[in-house]
């Protein structure tokens, strides 16, 4: 099975290269290189992955990193990383990045933001200053950031909302979509997501999905999810959603990280994610392993000489055994964070490589019942 889209004018190029059910095994390419689906992109907020180098990062084989237009546009500034050369240059990452248009975060901060079918007025969080950001400037922004794949700008709708509140936010959603796409400039290997919307209700969603394949975008990303809704809930959009977006682009979930919820939407065809739970996780002891999380701030590990994970290949998860790291985790030590988010990236990667053999070998149910054996737990009720 072959699909590909790299026509004349197209940005970005998408093959599938193998499936099983549903599953995707895929490939992107793009300016700053290929993507290798399905993939999990580690969260680098502010041009950094928190505690990780970009060395280790490219170590790990790590292909694609998110930065977010919110905070870059408030602090250094657009302006002056254009000037250094765009964030590949100002981070030294040679490799794609996906940059979130900021609605996620504006939403977070409503009680200093004010919507208008113009835009969004908001204050920044840092020093109070006023700014006011619409679809064009968001573009805009992800442009001169020099962004692989920019995303529109949109109202991540809040949860729980009413179906008339969630059918405005997702008119408006789409409103400012189709400014976004006029005002993208297509280059070779640069791309634009589209984001679906309309809360926790299927019909709107599919009202979302169509007008936005319409507008015809380099990929299709699922928003307005990991907001408060149950796992049951989650399911419940994807399968309401997922086979709506055309075969033939990739599709994106944002903001989900645990295992169970990826191995759950691969099944379903997601091929890309993204979460700041690996590193979150990492600077607050916790490690996920084979066998299940682990939270290295247990007295259960002060004595413990094993290895952190004795099944990782990474250096880090091997050299340091969980003794030392419940010291450095109990002592507010940097190099928790450093060896912890290291390794719980380095286990995400080798979970999506492990996903990506399984599907093109029709054996991905198999590993799923391996892998969430453990990590099943983490279900929401």
């Amino acid at each position: 099975m072959h699909a590909s889209f790299g026509i004349k004018k197209m940005s970005l190029n998408f093959s599938i290269k193998g499936s099983d059910g549903d599953a995707r095994a895929g490939y992107l390419k793009t300016k700053h290189g290929s993507i290798k689906t399905p993939v999990f992109m580690p969260v680098g907020t502010s041009a950094s992955v928190k505690a990780v180098f970009p060395k280790d990062l490219l170590d790990l084989e790590i292909e694609i990193i998110l930065a977010n237009t919110y905070h870059l546009m408030l602090r250094p500034g657009e302006d002056l990383i254009k000037k250094l050369g765009g964030l590949q240059k100002f981070m030294n990452w040679n490799k794609p990045i996906l940059t979130d248009s900021g609605g996620f975060q504006i939403w977070s901060l409503s009680n200093l933001r004010k919507l208008s079918k113009e835009g969004i007025e908001f204050s920044s969080h840092i020093d109070g200053k006023k700014y006011f950001l619409t679809p064009e400037k968001a573009i805009l922004i992800q442009e001169k950031l020099n962004s692989t794949i920019t995303m529109v700008l949109d109202e991540c709708t809040e949860f729980p909302a009413t179906f008339d509140r969630a059918k405005k936010s997702m008119e408006l959603s789409l409103k400012w979509a189709e400014r976004c796409k006029k005002s993208f400039k297509k280059r070779n290997g640069y791309g634009l997501f589209g984001i679906i919307q309309g809360g926790m209700y299927g019909d709107l969603r599919k009202i979302s999905c169509n007008e936005l394949l319409n507008l015809n975008f380099d990929g299709y990303a699922i928003g307005g999810l990991s907001v408060g809704e149950s796992h049951k809930q989650m399911i419940n959009i994807l399968d309401s959603t997922v086979n709506l977006i055309n075969f033939e682009k990739p599709r994106y979930l944002m903001g989900v990280g645990r295992p169970v919820d990826i191995f759950e939407s691969v099944e379903r065809g997601i091929d890309m994610f993204d979460c700041v739970i690996p590193t979150r996780f990492g600077r607050n002891g916790r490690a996920f392993t084979l066998k299940g999380e682990i939270n290295l701030k247990n007295a259960i590990y002060a004595y413990d000489k094993s290895p952190l994970d004795k099944d990782s290949d990474n250096e880090y998860s091997n050299k340091f055994s969980k003794s030392y790291i419940h010291h450095l985790t109990k002592s507010n030590e940097i190099l928790s964070s450093m060896i912890l988010s290291i390794h719980n990236i380095a286990f995400y990667k080798k979970m999506m490589n492990d996903i990506r053999e399984s599907i093109m070998k029709k054996q991905f149910l198999s590993l799923k019942k391996k892998y969430l054996k453990y990590h099943d737990v983490y279900k929401k009720k």
